[in-house]
């Protein structure tokens, strides 16, 4: 799924989220369109391939969206690790820090996970988005702690609203069996679901 550009756009409204990301896929030739419900009664539309057509199709879901565009997010050259991650790819060896940046947004995740991963010298345990987390999102980072504290930083600093970061925290040297849930899955539900 490694594309040149990714947008992603959160809607209010189920309805008229369905109805632009139709408007989305007509407008231009993306190569890859990933669309859903997600908590609390909001749709969200993913969409990747060059940057000229992802821009073209986020113009069209943004005009039709109208005011139940609650966020979006356009990044012509993602990193390729931030589209691994939102595909669920983790990175499960421990390392030195682990560093949290939650949003109240889905797209807000994404560009502090992009801005992070470019900015400094870690890798993204995981980018979590939405489903489960009431529409909000997760960015997990991992490396050396002054790296770590790099990314949280950048990763905080892209976003233009403050009301966007719930809260940031940087760990050193995270417990083993800390990193073992981390890096495995932060869902508790598949946490228990384990043997204990």
């Amino acid at each position: 799924m490694i594309e040149p550009a990714l947008a992603l756009v959160d809607f209010s409204s189920i309805a008229i989220g369905i109805e632009a990301a139709d408007a989305m896929i007509k407008r231009a030739d993306i190569r890859i369109l990933k669309a859903g419900t997600v908590q609390p009664g909001r749709y969200l539309v993913l969409i990747g391939g060059s940057v000229a057509d992802v821009g073209e199709s986020l113009a069209a879901g943004r005009e039709i969206g109208g005011d139940t565009v609650l966020d979006s997010i356009f990044l012509p050259h993602v990193h390729p690790e931030v589209v691994r991650a939102i595909g669920g790819g983790r990175v499960p060896d421990a390392t030195d820090a682990l560093g949290v940046v939650e949003t109240t947004t889905v797209p807000a995740a994404i560009l502090a996970a992009d801005a992070g991963i470019k900015g400094a010298d870690v890798h993204l345990v995981e980018v979590r988005l939405a489903d489960g987390l009431g529409g909000k999102g997760i960015v997990l980072y991992s490396g050396v702690v002054a790296d770590v504290e790099a990314a949280v930083d950048i990763g905080v600093s892209v976003l233009e609203q403050p009301d966007l970061v719930v809260r940031k925290v940087v760990i050193p040297q995270l417990h083993a069996a800390m990193w073992e849930n981390v890096s495995d899955a932060t869902r508790f539900s598949a946490r228990v679901l384990e043997k204990l």
